[in-house]
């Protein structure tokens, strides 16, 4: 009988080893980002304690105020940003992150084009696509898709894949299926998609970095 998992982040991992079986997936393909926005370095530390090395934030300023202290310590972190990201913070993001995750229209492209030029440092972006046409979401339209990832190849910016956040209340299952196809349609293989609520299903639907928050730290007050 196996030993039941004593920890958030351990049951977590379990549930993506379980959703990788009968997708005849290797759970060693998936990346866990802990979301760790709005918590402290003293909620951060258990985790990383455990082993967890991959962490996403929301807004460049919280992050600023909180990770140089930890990657001093935990050189090893890789840190995400998920948020979706203003233009004038483009500089800011690319010195901090190893991945953004939320590039998804001209302006940011502009902005994130010429903070890699001038730093130096290639960070892997992921393009996000609103895939539930919403108008109050972030997200290239689905049909304007080819043309920005044209647009993105012009730079010196590697695309890391394709990043969604399906519409709140509905089954996420067809988003993620329509966004592993036009990952698929457009030679890219990176698929950011699942959250806390939904990572199991985009596992099994061909997820490579899941975005988990609240399963490891509890709901935000």
């Amino acid at each position: 009988m196996e030993n039941p998992a004593t920890t958030p982040l351990e049951e977590v991992r379990s549930n993506i080893a379980r959703a990788c079986k009968p997708a005849r997936r290797d759970p060693g393909e998936i990346t866990l980002i802990a979301v760790s926005k709005t918590h402290p370095a003293t909620r951060i530390i258990p985790l990383i304690e455990q082993g967890q090395r991959v962490f996403g934030e929301n807004r460049v300023q919280e992050a600023q105020a909180k990770w140089p202290e930890l990657l001093e310590r935990y050189p090893d972190i890789e840190l995400h940003g998920i948020g979706q990201l203003q233009s004038n913070k483009a500089e800011e993001a690319v010195a901090l992150f190893n991945y953004i995750h939320g590039l998804d229209r001209p302006s940011l492209l502009k902005a994130l084009a010429r903070a890699v030029d001038k730093s130096g440092k290639r960070v892997p972006c992921f393009i996000q696509v609103n895939i539930g046409e919403e108008p109050q979401k972030g997200g290239c339209a689905v049909a304007d898709l080819p043309d920005f990832l044209a647009k993105v190849r012009e730079t010196a910016i590697p695309i890391a894949g394709l990043m969604c956040i399906p519409p709140f209340d509905i089954e996420p299952a067809p988003f993620f299926a329509l966004l592993a196809k036009l990952a698929a349609d457009n030679g890219l293989t990176g698929l950011s998609m699942g959250m806390s609520g939904d990572y199991e299903t985009a596992v099994m639907l061909g997820a490579t970095h899941v975005r988990v928050g609240s399963a490891l730290f509890g709901e935000r007050a």
